[in-house]
């Protein structure tokens, strides 16, 4: 903001900034950050429970589960029968934590096969199943 000098009567603009309102928010600041701090690092005393911990078990891998444009079967990339199938998801059945099963149907492929799949998912007791699409 520029104003006129009134002791020059040239009409000259004076250049120089108000010092005196921003001393006015620095002290108002100072004082609010002077009340704050020690509020904010008072605690209080608190005698915490001590917990033993188990470590983590990792997640079993994922089965991965295709059924190709003909029905056949794949359990991770290997060709199974729907036999296979059965013995070896109630083989992981039991496990704990259970394998989460995805399952990949061709686009092709008739929703027979890809529901006779999830079918002997569930059969077998597994609680994870999804499926996989392409975005």
């Amino acid at each position: 903001m520029a104003f006129s000098n009134p002791e020059s009567d040239d009409g000259e603009v004076m250049s120089e900034i108000n010092m005196i309102p921003l001393i006015d928010v620095m002290l108002v600041l100072l004082i609010v950050f002077m009340i704050t701090v020690p509020v904010m690092t008072h605690s209080v005393n608190v005698n915490l429970p001590q917990a033993a911990t188990e470590p983590l078990r990792e997640p079993p891998e994922t089965i991965r589960l295709s059924v190709n444009a003909e029905g056949q079967l794949h359990w991770n990339q290997t060709p199974i029968t729907q036999t296979e199938l059965e013995e070896r998801l109630a083989q992981i059945a039991p496990l704990d934590p259970q394998p989460a099963v995805h399952i990949r149907g061709d686009k092709a492929v008739r929703y027979e096969h890809v529901a006779s799949a999830m079918a002997a998912v569930q059969r077998a007791g597994i609680r994870k199943l999804a499926f996989v699409t392409e975005p």
